[in-house]
Formats: structure tokens, C-alpha cells, sequence
């Protein structure tokens, strides 16, 4: 069985690729390996799946917004499933470089929707986004509510993408998972994460940002829980039966929450913090981003109801795991 994953030398796709590959799947991984943060931690994580894993893991450094580029990389290449991981990431950043969006996150979404369609995979399962959600107030989000009202572009993507991927489900049959993630931390996490920002801020006796004056709320949902509902996913392709799927759709396309079914309150995320550093936060109020949401909490009833998806680990478990890899990583 051999999964082609874009965005593997990212935060959930080299967690997704060695999760595959540890039970002894082949994987093939793109990434286009931009700066929108160190280049350098991307290339660590690539390093560890070759390391661990030699001639199963193959990658190839291309932009899959680049049809041209990626048709050739591909041809001749053999897949029998996709996890289409790769997207330009951010929030606030989307407001500073909306370009970067629309290419990879639409160009590049429809791009791989065309190799899915024309590859005939068993299934492609993809990563949209809980900032999908904007505004909404009723909690805990669900699938079933109404997201016409994303408050960023980032979002608006994202749903773009549901909305584009529900018309290939259709017209051409190709089963599709929609994947809404919710606040991912963990081991190997990226620097324009929360968790990483406060963590380098407290080691260095600097303020920590907090918006919206710290009153926030986040379903904060370890990275090995996340993984487990990507490849539970991939396993178990939606039927084209023409039944409603999660999200509405007829067609082969469902959609899920992947959260830890928890709001957690920021404040106490950074008790957490100064608990496993060993020393305390200076904490910096501000006002609230533009695009950003004052509380997220994830209805999970649907994955868990199809397949047995429960999240396992506890904030105060993930945040040591997290503390204890920042440091050995930073030798700090």
C-alpha cells in the first residue's frame, strides 16, 4: 500500500507518514519546503522518517500549486491513496499575503483533486480547518452548522476547498474525507503555534502575547490523537450509496471534527506551561486579532460514531510531551 501525503515535511504530515509507514506502509511525500518558517525544522523531520525508514519513505521536493511541475514529478508513479496535508498555514498571515492562499490553497487543492480523479485513488482525505467555523457562538461547532461567515481569508479557503471537493465527490465518484482540525500541539509543532510561542517566550523571560486579553479559549487536541483520526479515516473510505454523509453531502464526501471534545481555557494552558518549564509566564495583554475567534470546542460524535475515534491524551499530558521535546530539539 503506497499513500501519497503533500505537506509531509509538516507538523501533522510527518506525524501522519510515520504513523503509515511504522506499520508498514510505502510512502511517497511532497512538500514544496517554503520559509514561511525555518526551512530547517522541515528538513529534520524529513530526516527522521529517512532515517527510521530508508527506501519506504521516497520524497520529492515539489509545489503542487504548480501543475506542470507536479504532473512531472508524478508520472509514472504509483499510489493508491491520498493525504492531502499541504496548504499555506496562518491565520494572521493570510491578512499580510492573501496571493499565498488562493495559489496554494485553491490552485493547489483543485490540482490535487485532478490527480485523485484522474489516479483513481481509493480515497483522498484532506485538511481543512475549524476557522471554518468564524463567528458561530452555538457550542460545540458542529458539522451540520451553517459556515457561510469565515472571518479570515485562511478560512475561507478551507471552505472553499469543502465546497470544491463535495463537487468532485460528485461529479466523478472520487470518495473524499474533509478533515476540520481543531488547536494541534504536540512534539515537532510549528513556530507559529501558539504552544511554541509561549514556550520560547517563557524560556526567555519575554511577554507572551495574549489576545483578546487572555480571555480565549482553545480545543487543544494532542498530535498522536490527531493522527490516529487521519488514519482511521484513510482506512475506512465513505460509501457511494448515495446515504447523507457527515456534512450533508450524497456523494462519496463526509465531513469531521477532529478535536479533543474539550474547550480549554488559555490561561490555564499557561499554568500548564510555567508548570513543565519550571518558571513563570509574563503575561502581555492585547486586544483581539482581526480574524480571529474568541472559543472553539469540537462535537466529535460523528467520527466517533462511524469509527471509533476517541482522543486519549489529556492537556496536562500533551503539554510535558511538547515542553520535553522543545528542549531536547533547542538543546535548551
Amino acid at each position: 500500500m503506497t499513500t501519497l501525503i503533500t505537506g509531509v515535511a509538516g507538523f501533522i504530515g510527518m506525524h501522519v507518514a510515520d504513523r503509515l509507514l511504522a506499520r508498514g506502509d510505502h510512502i511517497l511525500g511532497i512538500d514544496n519546503l517554503n520559509d514561511y518558517y525555518d526551512p530547517a525544522l522541515k528538513h529534520a523531520r524529513l530526516a527522521q522518517l529517512s532515517e527510521r525508514y530508508g527506501d519506504a519513505f521516497a520524497f520529492a521536493a515539489v509545489d503542487f500549486a504548480d501543475m506542470a511541475a507536479l504532473g512531472t514529478m508524478l508520472h509514472g508513479a504509483r499510489f493508491d491513496r491520498i493525504v492531502h496535508l499541504g496548504a499555506q498555514a496562518g491565520v494572521r498571515y493570510s491578512i499580510e499575503n492573501p496571493a499565498a492562499y488562493a495559489q496554494s490553497n485553491l490552485v493547489g487543492h483543485v490540482n490535487m483533486l485532478e490527480i485523485a480523479r484522474h489516479a483513481g485513488v481509493a480515497q483522498m482525505v484532506y485538511a481543512s480547518s475549524s476557522s471554518v467555523y468564524g463567528g458561530n457562538t452555538s457550542l460545540p461547532f458542529r458539522v451540520e452548522d451553517r459556515v457561510e461567515h469565515p472571518l479570515s481569508l485562511y478560512a475561507a479557503t478551507k471552505r472553499a476547498d469543502e465546497l470544491i471537493s463535495e463537487s468532485y465527490a460528485h461529479l466523478y465518484r472520487v470518495p473524499m474525507t474533509g478533515l476540520r482540525f481543531f488547536t494541534v500541539y504536540g512534539p515537532w509543532g510549528r513556530p507559529d503555534m501558539a504552544m511554541w510561542i509561549f514556550t520560547k517566550a517563557i524560556l526567555a523571560d519575554e511577554p507572551i502575547p495574549l489576545f483578546n486579553h487572555g480571555r480565549m479559549e482553545r480545543d487543544f487536541t494532542y498530535i498522536d490523537d490527531i493522527v490516529s483520526g487521519v488514519v482511521a479515516c484513510l482506512d475506512t473510505p465513505p460509501a457511494d450509496d448515495g446515504t447523507e454523509k457527515p456534512g450533508g453531502s450524497r456523494a462519496p464526501h463526509r465531513l469531521f471534527n477532529i478535536g479533543n471534545n474539550r474547550s480549554e481555557r488559555l490561561g490555564a494552558v499557561i499554568d500548564l506551561l510555567e508548570a513543565a518549564i519550571g518558571r513563570k509566564a509574563v503575561r502581555n495583554n492585547l486586544p483581539m486579532q482581526p480574524g480571529d475567534v474568541e472559543r472553539t470546542f469540537a462535537d466529535i460524535d460523528p467520527i466517533r460514531d462511524a469509527l471509533g475515534f476517541v482522543p486519549t491524551t489529556a492537556i496536562d499530558v500533551g503539554v510535558p510531551r511538547f515542553i520535553d521535546w522543545y528542549r531536547a530539539y533547542h538543546r535548551c
